[in-house]
């Protein structure tokens, strides 16, 4: 099935170099690799079908990378217009290539209040006049809300900060 040509993409000599350089890269993600491949291979090539069988990628993630490099061309040629240095090109090739954000409700607890959370955790429990030598999850859910760290916590989700964070004696060595 025929269709229309895909927009072509022109590289100057800096973007070409500096994708080459992401490409040969060996501590650079494979994900960058692979989009900096892409998109190397489609100003070279028009076809998007060619682009995806070369590189051995879906159609449409050719397309959607063609799409993406061609939206930030202006933004690409400003910056480069200001005649950076060799770095700050880089991290504005990486910035187009990097993932878009993806959708998702935010946080439910702050940074702050997880921190505080643990470390209430790493605290005795009889300074919190708790009858027990060590917390339960459901305790620490309880002394959290009753001290306003949050206003309301599950017990489940404290124990999912202390599987996600460093133990105490990490957090205290760190506090100093």
């Amino acid at each position: 099935m025929r269709g229309p040509k895909p927009t072509p993409i022109v590289l100057t000599v800096r973007q070409h170099a500096v994708l080459e350089q992401i490409t040969r890269r060996q501590t650079n993600p494979q994900h960058l690799v692979r989009r900096a491949r892409i998109i190397l291979t489609a100003a070279t090539t028009v076809n998007n079908d060619q682009v995806a069988r070369e590189l051995d990628v879906d159609r449409g993630t050719v397309r959607s990378w063609r799409g993406r490099w061609l939206d930030a061309t202006d933004q690409l040629r400003a910056s480069e217009a200001t005649d950076p240095p060799d770095q700050a090109l880089t991290a504005c090739i990486q910035s187009v290539l990097a993932d878009a954000p993806r959708p998702g409700a935010p946080d439910s607890f702050t940074a702050e209040q997880v921190v505080q959370i643990v470390a209430l955790a790493c605290s005795r429990p009889q300074d919190a006049q708790r009858p027990t030598n060590y917390w339960l999850a459901r305790e620490v859910a309880d002394e959290a809300v009753s001290r306003g760290m949050v206003l309301t916590i599950s017990p489940r989700t404290v124990a999912r900060f202390f599987k996600s964070k460093p133990s105490c004696s990490r957090i205290a060595a760190a506090i100093g």
